[in-house]
């Protein structure tokens, strides 16, 4: 389960997110929608603790991650995944390497890392190109590749910004059809997306953010608009 509560965040007296009350459960894949500068890379940011609220409290299961001690950051980090639109891969690391790394990080035995990275790349289909650099894969190759390594923790929470806008319409697709995949053996799923041909042809709970603020939410399926009208 993940909520916020009256969350706000500002930047040079501006805000970002604005008395956000939001509460997503447990394996659910939701599309954070909206305008750029809307405030949803801002959420997501707030949810691996890369920023802090001005305020407001944010839970990701028991855990208070505002006041989360700096020594159980990592701990965090394992339970919140995130993959980004430019990938973040490590150029000078092959596939199998860039998606072992955080385990390597962690000093798990090498058995160990070797099964898991193995199982992983066979799950996104990427088994053949493991001794492959980043530079030899294809766009939609590369994030299948980052979307690996952020799931080779097994994290409960995976937080995707962006995902597919750098690919082409096949590529992006092929990555929706891998994050469904995900979210159906139990992983919460939020993920930022300006492709309405995406978000609108899939049934996942959307969220619309505008000017920081939730304008609404499929699941409620009651907008701020119309609570205004009413």
């Amino acid at each position: 389960m993940i909520e916020f509560k009256d969350v706000s965040k500002k930047y040079d007296g501006i805000f970002a997110l604005s008395n956000v009350n939001l509460g997503i459960d447990d394996s659910e894949f939701v599309f954070l929608t909206g305008p750029s500068g809307a405030g949803k890379s801002t959420l997501l940011k707030l949810l691996i603790r890369e920023e802090f609220p001005t305020h407001g409290e944010i839970y990701v299961d028991e855990w208070d991650i505002v006041h989360l001690p700096m020594e159980r950051l990592p701990h965090l980090r394992r339970k919140v995944g995130t993959i980004f639109q430019d990938f973040k891969l490590l150029p000078q690391k092959t596939v199998f390497e860039n998606v072992s790394f955080p385990m390597e990080i962690l000093g798990l035995s090498d058995q160990e890392i070797s099964r898991a990275t193995k199982e992983m790349l066979e799950l996104v289909r990427l088994s053949d190109k493991a001794y492959h650099f980043p530079y030899q894969l294809s766009g939609g190759e590369e994030q299948r590749a980052a979307i690996a390594r952020a799931m080779i923790m097994r994290p409960d929470v995976l937080l995707a910004d962006e995902p597919t806008g750098n690919l082409d319409p096949q590529s992006a697709w092929e990555v929706m059809q891998l994050l469904a995949k995900l979210n159906s053996l139990g992983t919460t799923i939020l993920m930022a997306t300006h492709n309405l041909d995406i978000s609108s042809n899939l049934p996942h709970r959307k969220l619309e953010i505008k000017e920081g603020r939730v304008f609404s939410d499929s699941k409620k399926n009651v907008s701020a608009k119309e609570k205004i009208h009413k």
